[in-house]
């Protein structure tokens, strides 16, 4: 009996013998004989930049006079604000409340402030920062000098000087003799 024969004779073993070479034909074929292959970036550094700012007047005022009289000419006083980080932000000049010796009749209400931003300095020269120049920040009573003052976008590393000038109003009467007035200015970065 030839071979062809005897699988026609059995057909079940037949099919048992077919099933089995099919099964390991798929195990050899599923057996991962693919080629694979990777490539690693190594030491991938993430770092976070930062917003600073530095005041050439830290610890000191801006402005101080003594003895002002209604209508005198304007005290003025000049600061320079920095970004000293890497990254950029908005900055913001802001007043504390004021501290008024009379609360009758509050200085802060008499006294004109008048900040202007003189501009950037270019490398280590300071912009021209005279009476009148640059862009008006604020001009009113210091009273009245409420919320933040926006000074725009300051990149990393620039710098600006700022100009303050106050004055005594000519309206202001003998109730104001001997008073006083004091406040802080807060620059602030986000």
């Amino acid at each position: 009996m030839t071979r062809f024969a005897f699988l026609l004779r059995h057909p079940r073993r037949t099919l048992g013998a077919l099933a089995t070479v099919l099964a390991a034909g798929s195990l050899t074929a599923a057996s991962g004989a693919d080629f694979t292959a990777e490539s690693a970036s190594p030491l991938n550094t993430f770092s976070a930049g930062t917003l600073t700012i530095s005041n050439s007047n830290a610890g000191a005022a801006v402005l101080s006079a003594a003895g002002m009289r209604p209508g005198s000419p304007a005290v003025s006083g000049t600061v320079d604000i920095a970004n000293t980080g890497s990254l950029s932000g908005a900055f913001t000049l802001t007043r504390s409340a004021p501290q008024d010796s009379d609360s009758a009749n509050p200085l802060s209400a008499r006294l004109r402030v008048v900040v202007r931003d003189c501009g950037a300095f270019t490398g280590s020269t300071a912009p021209a920062c005279g009476a009148g120049a640059g862009t008006l920040v604020y001009d009113g009573t210091l009273a009245a000098m409420t919320g933040a003052k926006a000074l725009g976008t300051f990149a990393g590393g620039e710098k600006h000087r700022f100009r303050f000038e106050t004055s005594l109003d000519g309206a202001a009467g003998n109730e104001y003799q001997g008073d006083s007035s004091q406040t802080e200015f807060t620059w602030t970065a986000a």
